[in-house]
């Protein structure tokens, strides 16, 4: 499978700052930028760049970036499923995962995720795939955003609706393992009948729940 990348990038000037949102970024480019110190939400600082880096260099790895001159103060990525993972059967190629998002504290507020995500379905390159992301409420910044379990749910909501992702039901025993997780999907317009039956075969082990 083919995957078609088509690099966006938009200039935003909020409160005298002059950030560029773009991606998908390449991997040598990547490698040129520094890493704000607060993107450690889910791995030390330079170690997430390491990482950026080598999913940038996956042939369907996508990051979207906001930069800061050259210093990365938000980003997303998107990869396939980690093997490890139960959407990882079947080897899907047209399945792909919204991994991570975050934003740098000094950033929020300003709708730099909204603007990422809508960068990297522009032109209609997102719709040959299956877009899934889970959400756990253990990932989010509770303590930093001020927000409850609830409210946050419904922040992600909100951010993934913007591509018009919606919540899926699924069997998984992590996303059931509490009511603030779940699952949210995006199906493409190019996306073939088989590859949609397949992820719900994938979505529901147990068939009674089909």
């Amino acid at each position: 499978m083919e995957h078609c990348k088509v690099y966006q990038s938009h200039v935003l000037f909020p409160e005298d700052r002059r950030l560029i949102i773009e991606g998908p970024v390449p991997p040598e480019q990547l490698s040129e930028l520094t890493m704000h110190p607060d993107l450690k939400a889910f791995r030390r600082p330079g170690e997430q760049h390491e990482a950026l880096v080598e999913i940038a260099g996956l042939p369907e790895g996508r990051i979207i970036i906001t930069r800061d001159r050259n210093m990365i103060v938000g980003y997303v990525t998107f990869h396939y499923p980690d093997e490890q993972e139960r959407w990882s059967e079947g080897n899907m190629k047209d399945l792909i995962e919204l991994g991570a998002i975050e934003v740098a504290n000094d950033y929020r507020s300003l709708g730099l995720g909204q603007q990422m995500i809508k960068t990297a379905f522009q032109e209609g390159q997102m719709e040959q795939y299956i877009v899934f992301t889970t959400e756990y409420y253990w990932h989010w910044d509770l303590k930093g955003s001020g927000l409850n379990v609830w409210d946050y749910r419904k922040m992600m909501e909100r951010l993934m609706k913007v591509v018009d992702m919606e919540w899926y039901a699924t069997d998984d025993p992590e996303i059931c393992s509490h009511p603030a997780n779940c699952l949210m999907v995006k199906i493409g317009r190019h996306v073939p009948l088989s590859s949609q039956e397949q992820f719900d075969r994938i979505r529901f082990r147990q068939r009674f729940m089909y």
